[in-house]
């Protein structure tokens, strides 16, 4: 793992959208799954409710409505952005990158740099090391980063796995220079394990062909084509206990971090049940780590922040800490001490 660290980086304002679409997972599921059944994956996973992307929507338009909140609420001049960052696994296009479309769509100048970060669980952690290492530049003052998923596009309707896990939602976080605005960094990746949450075909080393859209039964009752994802969950659940209460605790210990100051631990939101036992590995208190998977289910790279404005919208000075793990497999934590931060309300599009 590698350790980074910041003294002069604040979150000023973040903001986060999700799809006006609620579905309801008791009444969902009835179609894949026995009541029972339905009872202990629901239990299990925490995931009552989800929101769902209509094919219209993209993860950018979720992003461009929770970034216009921003501009709407702080009165910030845009052409005081001087980058923006996209971290999504769902993008638009190939080619181009997204955040060029958003840096024109915001009305963003044209000397803001703009590119995209293919990152899903660990992206937000991930997006503000990078946005923390460009705001050391003396011209850097301020970058929005976007940061979101619309995985419900990729998964298969009849995968009793994955099709009660998932759902869709886009942030928006402003970062400005302020000194005495501490934050540490622990980053890691095993892509040895890169087959456990994959999406095999598609691409250019599988390209889309009628194989790679030939559904099969991967899983008993659950079926899928290689366009869509794949998720070991047992692989999951083994790296997440293994690899992030000692991430974590090594963070609190390289930096001297007092773990009685840490007022929240924001997990990425993967199951209920792989959240409680970490937090318990961890010697957590069950008001210290807030859910929102109940809510929204799992929306990748967008859980943390949504979580924070789901969750914590009337704490606007607080220490967080921060760990985001899955899809690479890719793992990132990090500490934050930030005050006056400006947590605007969710927004459905």
């Amino acid at each position: 793992m590698s350790f980074y660290s910041f003294n002069n980086c604040k979150v000023e304002y973040m903001s986060a959208a999700v799809p006006l679409n609620t579905v309801d997972n008791y009444s969902f599921g009835k179609d894949l799954l026995s009541d029972d059944e339905l009872n202990k994956i629901i239990k299990t996973t925490g995931v009552q409710k989800r929101r769902i992307a209509p094919e219209s929507i993209c993860t950018s338009d979720l992003c461009f409505k929770a970034s216009e909140q921003i501009f709407e609420n702080s009165k910030i001049d845009k052409n005081k952005i001087d980058f923006l960052i996209f971290v999504t696994q769902t993008p638009d296009y190939r080619i181009p990158a997204t955040a060029v479309i958003l840096q024109d769509r915001l009305g963003l100048r044209k000397d803001c740099g703009a590119f995209d970060i293919n990152l899903g669980c660990s992206g937000y952690v991930y997006g503000l090391l990078t946005t923390f290492m460009f705001m050391q530049n003396e011209n850097v003052r301020r970058i929005l980063l976007l940061v979101g998923d619309t995985v419900s596009k990729f998964v298969s309707e009849k995968d009793r796995t994955t099709n009660l896990l998932f759902g869709d939602a886009g942030s928006a976080t402003l970062i400005s220079k302020e000194n005495n605005s501490n934050s540490y960094f622990s980053v890691s990746s095993d892509g040895s394990g890169a087959n456990s949450l994959i999406i095999k075909g598609g691409g250019y080393r599988y390209p889309s062909s009628q194989d790679t859209l030939k559904y099969y039964e991967y899983a008993e009752n659950s079926f899928k084509n290689d366009e869509q994802l794949f998720m070991s969950g047992p692989d999951i659940f083994n790296f997440a206990l293994r690899e992030i209460p000692k991430d974590i605790n090594n963070l609190i210990a390289i930096n001297n971090i007092d773990k009685e100051e840490i007022d929240y631990y924001i997990f990425h939101q993967a199951n209920k049940f792989m959240i409680d036992f970490i937090a318990k590995k961890l010697k957590l208190q069950v008001e210290k780590y807030p859910y929102s998977i109940d809510k929204f289910g799992n929306t990748s790279s967008a859980s943390i922040p949504l979580t924070i404005v789901s969750e914590l919208k009337e704490k606007t000075s607080i220490n967080l800490l921060l760990s985001g793990f899955g899809v690479g497999l890719s793992w990132a934590s990090v500490y934050l001490h930030q005050t006056n931060i400006n947590i605007l309300p969710i927004i459905e599009v």
